[in-house]
């Protein structure tokens, strides 16, 4: 029953996340065990691709809200995890499935192609 409880939770939680999370070197490991879904999108304020992108991860974090979980992390201000993913090009998604990356987009892409590819992802 608290299992139960528990998920139930868990699922109220996801599902109020309408809007991408802010990460940091510091709290992205403990984002990718927490959520079963993590899209990423790697960015930087003065980035001209990565402001276009912007508005396309916020909706699809209202479209895909209690199944996805949507973050932000800022490449000049979070170096290390920057590094560690291999990200040498902005704006980069990566998209996580129980901690582990499954995808990956180098650039800009229209809604409905990383809509696609996320609805692949999570069997829709």
């Amino acid at each position: 029953m608290q299992e139960l409880q528990k998920k139930m939770s868990f699922f109220r939680m996801m599902s109020e996340i309408k809007s991408p999370i802010i990460l940091t070197d510091s709290t992205l490991k403990e984002n990718l065990l927490k959520y079963p879904f993590l899209v990423i999108d790697f960015w930087a304020p003065w980035c001209g691709p990565c402001k276009m992108l912007s508005p396309i991860i916020e909706q699809l974090a209202i479209d895909f809200s209690g199944k996805i979980v949507f973050g932000k992390i800022n490449v000049d201000e979070n170096p290390i995890m920057s590094g560690s993913f291999g990200i040498q090009s902005i704006p980069t998604i990566l998209i996580f499935r129980n901690g582990n990356m499954v995808d990956k987009i180098i650039g800009i892409l229209p809604k409905v192609q990383i809509q696609q590819r996320l609805n692949m992802l999570i069997g829709n």
